[in-house]
């Protein structure tokens, strides 16, 4: 009998470094509006170097019930699903134990949220040092990025359901 559990499970935050979060829209599939995305990575400026980085958020993501890889958690249908999004004010707002992180959303990702009523979340383990926040990218690197295999195995891949603060 084999047992899988992991050695490190003490998520510490500073090992961390800088998390970033980018929104976009992906062009709309046959008959379906646009999906929008975000995506949560690492820019790997840990004290303890990118390997840390990359360490930590494999250690979150676990301590959380994901996997990294190619499945698709979907937290539509569980309501105690350890991730949620809530949009408010031209910002998405992603909260994980024991963080959260929110970027602003432009207007085409807002009107593709309202749309759908989900998002696409991918939280990668693989640091993107060029991506600074708050500092455009070029469609190109996002696409050559969040587009990559190496970024795509090594993310939680998530389905949210939006939130909005009720009156």
């Amino acid at each position: 009998m084999t047992s899988t559990s992991s050695i490190e499970t003490t998520f510490r935050p500073a090992d961390l470094g800088t998390l970033a979060v980018i929104a976009w829209s992906g062009e709309p599939a046959e008959g379906e509006g646009a999906m929008p995305f975000l995506l949560a990575y690492p820019m790997g400026d840990s004290p303890a170097g990118p390997e840390a980085a990359e360490a930590a958020v494999r250690t979150l993501l676990g301590n959380n019930g994901l996997t990294v890889g190619t499945t698709v958690h979907s937290g539509v249908r569980q309501p105690s699903f350890p991730v949620s999004l809530l949009v408010e004010a031209g910002h998405a707002v992603i909260s994980m134990p024991p963080l959260n992180a929110q970027c602003p959303a432009p207007p085409e990702w807002l009107a593709a949220a309202e749309a759908r009523g989900t998002a696409y979340f991918l939280f990668t383990a693989r640091p993107w040092p060029t991506a600074t926040p708050g500092e455009p990218v070029t469609e190109e690197e996002l696409m050559a990025f969040a587009g990559d295999e190496a970024t795509l195995t090594a993310a939680a891949h998530c389905l949210l359901p939006i939130r909005r603060i009720r009156n």
